[in-house]
């Protein structure tokens, strides 16, 4: 990232360094208690209508100010961060943090009026910020709902947000208004290391990451088909991760999100279309209606609920094989099944879903992309423990439906570059999305 991202945060911040010696008094003259109360009527007087919910909450309290009218640390590092808005995709002039820094150097050692005007210049420009970088420009994800999707929030949800925090300066430093992996690498990004295609790499995943919501209050997952990899999270914490096999480039994993509603313990697995001629018809052909059964497969009339059971050898299979005749086909459940023992369904019209899986050596391969595009997991009996808060039941009965406590949302992007153990783990672009933003 050119210098041009750093140098006016650098200089921004060394003279609040010499203004603000963070040991000198600011009103050595005036007892803390006075200064603000006169800080939080100045602030109550001169508080926009967009604000007055949320200061009026909090006794008109300052958010951005410490006990002796200073900024923060959080201030400070919240102002460097709106400098460098260039690399979210947003124009730091629509929210001033040239002005803010000027209100705020006017504050030091100024009047009660002058803080005031600091702390509600921070608190406008910061709301401003976090309704910009929503609405920056993102990567396409398929959203089951707008409710899984990044929204914009008003100026008194975004502060509430700060406020709520257990640490203002952890919040502001890990970016809480965004989704876990994009402070990191931003960070990164802004701090010039990363060089030509990675940075270039690296800033299109910031488009992918803004797709994604800020953390969710309680469980969710994330899954990374670039690096074939799921995350469990708890809110911030990561509760677990996992290998996954992924689609391959010919049946790429889409970026989508979707809530995970159910489990299907002992499933079916309901060929896709674009199967059946390698898995039923050319092998019946091959070895006769016999091979369905020792395979463990049989036929039906179609795909609806109520679709029955055919019987292979009533079939005409050089219909099917010409395309005359459509049917479908499943494999049954128990040992080999294509779907292990357990699927999780998030409803969704491209067909992807997590399971279980028999092909176990897939897994030890360093690159993992080799599904029809669903999600097959390292360790589904630990995924869906985690999910339910109990062991899966065990069940002879196919198709055995368990519904989760309550729904877990779920979010799979494609991260060719992602922080990870204090550096920047670039992917091999196997899906060639880079290079379609990258024109």
């Amino acid at each position: 990232m050119p210098d041009k991202h750093r140098q006016p945060w650098l200089l921004a911040f060394g003279v609040f360094l010499l203004a603000v010696p963070l040991s000198a008094p600011l009103l050595a003259a005036a007892p803390a208690a006075a200064w603000e109360d006169s800080l939080e009527r100045e602030i109550g007087e001169r508080v926009p209508k967009d604000l007055r919910g949320f200061y009026a909450a909090r006794g008109n309290r300052a958010l951005w100010l410490d006990g002796l009218g200073r900024p923060t640390p959080a201030a400070l590092r919240l102002l460097g961060v709106m400098r460098d808005a260039e690399v979210d995709g947003v124009d730091p002039r629509k929210f001033k943090p040239d002005n803010i820094a000027k209100a705020f150097n006017k504050a030091v050692g100024g009047s009660v009026n002058d803080r005031a005007k600091a702390e509600l210049a921070l608190s406008s420009g910061f709301s401003r910020y976090v309704q910009e970088i929503r609405e920056a420009p993102r990567s396409d994800m398929i959203y089951e709902t707008q409710a899984l999707g990044p929204a914009v929030p008003t100026a008194a949800a975004a502060l509430g947000a700060v406020a709520g925090a257990p640490s203002i300066d952890a919040y502001v430093r890990d970016m809480g208004w965004m989704t876990p992996f994009y402070a990191p690498l931003r960070a990164a990004v802004v701090s010039g290391r990363l060089v030509g295609t990675r940075a270039e790499s690296a800033e299109i995943n910031l488009a992918r990451l803004r797709a994604l919501p800020p953390i969710p209050s309680g469980k969710w997952v994330l899954v990374d088909a670039a690096s074939a990899r799921l995350w469990m999270f708890e809110g911030h914490t990561i509760a677990g991760s996992m290998k996954v096999v992924v689609g391959t480039q010919k049946t790429q994993t889409p970026e989508m999100a979707g809530f995970l509603r159910y489990a299907i313990v002992n499933p079916y697995w309901n060929l896709p279309d674009n199967l059946m001629p390698s898995r039923i018809t050319d092998k019946v052909l091959a070895k006769g209606p016999g091979y369905l059964a020792a395979a463990r497969y049989e036929v039906l009339s179609g795909w609806d609920d109520d679709a029955e059971v055919i019987d292979p050898t009533e079939v005409d299979w050089e219909a099917v094989a010409s395309g005359e005749t459509t049917l479908r086909a499943r494999q049954l459940p128990g040992a080999g099944n294509f779907m292990g023992s357990v699927k999780f369904m998030f409803p969704n019209a491209q067909g992807i879903y997590l399971h279980d899986t028999p092909e176990r050596a897939l897994l030890a391969k360093p690159a993992r992309q080799f599904s029809n595009g669903c999600v097959r997991l390292e360790d589904a009996q630990a995924f869906g423990k985690w999910l339910i808060g109990k062991p899966l039941p065990r069940s002879r009965k196919p198709e055995t439906r368990v519904e989760l406590p309550v729904m877990v949302p779920i979010y799979i992007t494609y991260l060719t570059a992602r922080p990870e153990k204090g550096r920047v783990a670039f992917q091999p672009d196997v899906y060639g999305r880079d290079v379609e933003k990258g024109g």
